[in-house]
């Protein structure tokens, strides 16, 4: 038989062999041992960050959702409001509005966002944040700023029966610093946030 061919036949078997190790390796072994790690060392993370209440799930805290009044569109007093999202909090439809800081449209939007913030909170516009305003990358960020958050509590207090004391206090224990200490801004979870406040408002 003619050595090119022999060592052809070699060479695709070698390959051949090459890429069932690799398949199994990268395909099905590794896979297998970074989810059963996963699943040992972070289940919670592992699995969404799920969050339950009485036993049913109420929410993701790595996914934003909307805290409207029942069947509106108008956000409830009564509640910690997140971020502007151009998705709805649509988790299967992310994406920011995609308009430049200098669009006109934004800039539009913008302005009427910061009255309608300053009016529902009771503060003046100066008082507003950006985050309170202009929606994130990814338009279903869970957190807000402790600026955002902070100019909100006189109304949340005051739609729940609660004292300004109590709600500023749930608010400073729910926020948390920059990871490692200095990585990213401190912030606080919108969906841990008003879990706790519907608990306080129960008693």
């Amino acid at each position: 038989m003619n050595n090119s061919v022999v060592n052809t036949g070699r060479m695709v078997w070698a390959a051949l062999r090459m890429l069932f190790v690799l398949t199994v390796v990268t395909g099905i072994l590794y896979p297998l041992a970074v989810t059963g790690i996963g699943q040992a060392l972070f289940h919670d993370n592992a699995n969404g960050s799920i969050v339950k209440v009485d036993g049913k799930e109420v929410g993701s805290k790595l996914i934003g959702q909307s805290w409207n009044i029942k069947g509106t569109d108008q956000p409830d007093p009564k509640w910690f409001q997140g971020r502007p999202s151009n998705s709805n909090y649509d988790p299967l439809a992310t994406g920011s509005s995609q308009l430049g800081a200098s669009d006109p449209k934004l800039v539009k939007m913008v302005k009427a966002a910061k009255e309608q913030v300053a009016a529902f909170n009771g503060v003046d516009e100066s008082e507003v944040p950006k985050d309170a305003v202009t929606g994130s990358a990814s338009a279903i960020d869970p957190d807000i700023s402790p600026a955002y958050a902070d100019i909100q509590v006189k109304r949340v207090a005051k739609a729940n029966g609660l004292t300004v004391a109590r709600v500023q206090k749930l608010v400073d224990e729910h926020t948390d610093g920059r990871t490692a200490g200095f990585l990213g801004e401190p912030h606080a979870n919108v969906l841990e946030l008003n879990i706790e406040l519907k608990e306080l408002a129960k008693n």
